[in-house]
């Protein structure tokens, strides 16, 4: 595991940092997990460890699962351990279907594939845990209905005392005790993300060794990647370079950034402080940016590594930033209340949309908006960013809806990519970035919630905001409970959007009254800004 610098300025504000951090022995403190390092009653983190004694029962549940014929795996879960197990199951070629949102078209792509081949794998401890809950009930009466016994094939990770895992003990389902620290960001190295992937068929024993062998590193100021690493993240930062830009396109990883995201930006982004990271945007060359390249020269920095090694020092390295930026990486402060809008909207007899502020075709436009259609919607955004700000788009939609868009007949690859490209609402990004120098980020929800949700509202107060919701044709009823997943999908849009208002963050809500006019109205817009 390697990392290096390239230019003058920034080696020389990573090396003033990683001299201050070893006069103040954080290397070996972080590594022994001393809470003193993050101040009186905050929460420090973890020290760094490989849960290799998780290895035999992670064979014994995917030999299990291999002998019942259970191929087809199913992660609902959110967060970076959600991300982790996807970054590893990419990287591995094997596949895995991950549900962490309550979409209701992703969520009856999923329930339609190969029931009888179908292991679910329900994780807890990040996010509310009500999305969590409704995919266990909507699976475990699908198998019931399908004359399928639940128990061998919903498979729980939680906290023992955990709501989830009592009620997974109650309905007879698999329990498989989580071993991190639950509120952990990243959670790359837990069995909520080592449990999906090994059944899936990633080869977690060498994932681990690979971790293994660069954990004896993170213990001493020489030689230490987490470091050296943290070190420039946080001194860059400190120097103005708050702006992370992710760049892994030669990387034999895949995945790595959006794991990356949520988790510099969950340790950082607190007290009006943070890192911004920024997944798949080309440089500015401002003078507010750091890129990171993920085996490459393209970057300000370079990190070098196997996918194991890069999970364990990045989250050294994120807690080394946050303890530069003076902030506690496990704290949370800005976490809950959306989860609590969510609750409070869910109990209501009807969610409360408002009336848009203009209509332009199948888009809806909520918020303090003058402009008199959607082009002129976006210019006001972005004129809206100032000079040390972004963008952040979050839409709350399915992110595969793209793939089921309409193909010409006959198509080669290029022209079936630029037909999925015309009918994705993450195209929006790369369209409103070519209109300023500003970063602008894309998220799914409820995926971004979990990733940047608590940078967006806990950070500097320099975001802009943009949210994105859908009317839903065809919803999933949650067994059990008085709400739908797509009810559910919206009460979560309006909870995360009340908590960005409340902290005075500018933000407008687009609602799609068609969903596929909707995405090609806003494409449209967007080149027309």
């Amino acid at each position: 595991m390697e990392v290096s610098y390239r230019g003058e300025e920034v080696a020389a504000a990573a090396s003033s940092a990683a001299v201050r951090l070893a006069s103040g022995g954080v290397p070996e403190r972080l590594a022994a997990g001393d809470p003193a390092l993050w101040g009186q009653g905050a929460e420090g983190a973890a020290a760094p460890r490989v849960p290799r004694e998780l290895l035999p029962e992670l064979a014994e549940l995917a030999g299990r699962a291999r002998a019942e014929g259970l191929t087809n795996v199913v992660l609902a879960g959110a967060g970076g351990a959600a991300l982790a197990a996807e970054a590893i199951c990419a990287t591995a070629d094997v596949p895995l279907t991950v549900l962490d949102t309550t979409d209701p078209g992703q969520v009856r792509r999923a329930l339609s594939d190969r029931l009888d081949a179908t292991v679910v794998v329900v994780t807890g401890g990040e996010g509310p845990a009500v999305e969590q809950d409704s995919l266990l009930r909507v699976y475990d009466a699908l198998f019931r209905d399908a004359g399928l016994a639940p128990a061998g094939r919903i498979v729980v990770v939680a906290g023992t005392r955990s709501p989830l895992a009592v009620a997974a003990v109650g309905g007879g389902h698999r329990v498989v005790r989580e071993v991190v620290h639950e509120d952990v960001p990243g959670r790359a190295l837990s069995a909520s993300a080592l449990v999906p992937a090994a059944l899936a068929g990633a080869d977690v024993e060498r994932l681990l060794g690979d971790a293994a062998d660069v954990l004896p590193l993170l213990g001493s100021a020489e030689g230490n990647p987490g470091l050296a690493l943290g070190a420039a993240l946080g001194g860059a930062a400190l120097a103005g370079r708050d702006k992370l830009l992710l760049d892994d396109r030669l990387s034999a990883s895949s995945g790595l950034p959006e794991w990356i995201e949520q988790l510099v930006a969950g340790f950082t982004g607190k007290q009006g402080r943070g890192i911004l990271p920024v997944v798949g945007a080309d440089r500015n060359d401002t003078r507010d940016e750091l890129v990171v390249a993920i085996e490459s020269d393209d970057g300000d920095v370079r990190v070098d590594g196997p996918l194991g090694a890069q999970f364990l020092v990045w989250e050294y390295a994120a807690a080394v930033a946050a303890h530069l930026l003076g902030v506690a990486p496990l704290d949370r402060p800005d976490a809950a209340e959306p989860e609590g809008n969510t609750a409070a909207l869910l109990a209501l007899p009807v969610l409360p949309a408002g009336a848009p502020a203009l209509v332009d075709g199948p888009v809806e436009v909520h918020g303090p908006v003058t402009a008199k259609d959607l082009p002129g919607v976006f210019a006001e955004l972005l004129h809206a960013v100032p000079d040390d700000g972004y963008l952040a788009i979050t839409a709350y939609l399915d992110r595969l809806a793209a793939f089921d868009a309409p193909v010409p007949e006959g198509a080669d690859f290029e022209q079936m990519t630029d037909a999925w490209l015309a009918a994705d609402a993450a195209t929006l990004r790369p369209l409103l970035a070519l209109r300023t120098n500003r970063p602008v980020t894309f998220g799914w929800g409820a995926r971004s919630l979990h990733a940047t949700g608590q940078y967006h509202k806990g950070g500097p107060q320099n975001g802009v905001f943009l949210q994105i919701t859908g009317a839903v044709d065809d919803d999933v009823p949650v067994p059990g409970r008085p709400y739908t997943l797509g009810g559910l999908q919206l009460a979560g849009a309006l909870g995360e959007l009340q908590a960005l208002e409340t902290r005075g963050r500018p933000v407008v809500r687009l609602h799609l009254t068609d969903r596929a006019a909707g995405v090609a109205r806003l494409l449209a817009a967007a080149q027309e800004a």
